[in-house]
């Protein structure tokens, strides 16, 4: 039976290197196209797999894939999409150009949660048993420069938070509730319904409906506690302070933030509100924090 994916529904990408040396000596270079999954998770997603000659990697050659591409989704029954996640920076450029030529909007996000789970599994499953796999260490990837976290916009600062939890099989249903603006995620059927999962609360009684827009936009991606700071990352390298903290709750909340990797698969939550007694959202996101490499 045919999936059929939301109207509208977004494209993560990756557009890179992998693993594998070609019979010319070259790395093989792969494009992955995955349709964001619905909260339910209960339909397929989208998934498209291309190999790119090495000596073709470029933007002309990654417009036609997109085409090829999108005519597939369509056959096969999902919608074209209208928008790109794309997570490298050292390929913006490039996607930006492909998709700018399909009528695309590129996101440069790192809320590419089902791409980096494919991602993983291909690199775990299936790259090993391809001829040519580079087999042992590899050199890891220039790392990043953490750049100090700056504070939240003025636009997403709130009347006050707290850190809160939720148990995973209140998030199943997640998609049910009343909310404004949200960034949901399958709650994998794998999950213990008691298992918590940590988050943030934030609470504007007069401006959180704007706190809510501004910070879909923001792209946010996960949360973590440096020293005795509150972290959230979002977008492609953006990096946020939400708050200082004392070092009794930086210790909780950092303990929670690593249990949350074992038990719930990295699963973190932001939630934007009126009041604490307030029983809608003017915003709900579902975060995850995994390995990006």
């Amino acid at each position: 039976m045919t999936a059929v994916a939301m109207a509208g529904a977004d494209w993560e990408l990756d557009f890179y290197s992998r693993p594998i040396l070609e019979a010319d000596g070259r790395k093989r270079w792969e494009l992955l196209i995955i349709s964001t999954p619905a909260a339910d998770g209960r339909e397929q997603p989208f998934r498209f797999i291309k190999i790119c000659p090495s000596d073709e990697v470029n933007s002309l050659w990654l417009s036609q894939a997109l085409e090829e591409a999108r005519e597939a989704a369509v056959l096969g029954g999902w919608e074209s999409p209208v928008r790109l996640r794309c997570w490298r920076s050292s390929m913006r450029t490039m996607v930006q150009r492909a998709a700018t030529e399909r009528d695309l909007e590129v996101i440069p996000s790192r809320r590419t949660f089902a791409l980096l789970d494919w991602l993983l599994e291909r690199e775990r499953d299936v790259y090993p048993k391809e001829e040519g796999f580079m087999a042992g260490p590899l050199a890891p990837p220039p790392a990043s420069i953490a750049t100090p976290p700056v504070p939240l916009p003025q636009e997403v600062q709130g009347d006050a938070w707290s850190w809160a939890s939720l148990p995973a099989g209140l998030l199943r249903d997640a998609s049910d509730w009343p909310m404004s603006f949200s960034g949901l995620l399958p709650t994998p059927e794998t999950l213990d319904d008691n298992e918590s999962v940590p988050g943030l609360r934030l609470f504007s009684q007069s401006r959180s409906l704007a706190m809510a827009g501004w910070l879909g936009g923001l792209e946010p991606v996960r949360l973590m506690v440096e020293g005795r700071q509150l972290v959230m990352e979002a977008g492609q390298d953006d990096r946020w302070l939400v708050s200082d903290l004392d070092a009794a709750s930086a210790d909780e909340v950092a303990a929670a933030i690593e249990a949350s990797r074992e038990s719930v698969s990295g699963l973190q939550f932001i939630a934007i509100q009126a009041s604490p007694e307030e029983q809608s959202f003017a915003g709900f996101w579902m975060l995850r924090d995994i390995p990006m490499s």
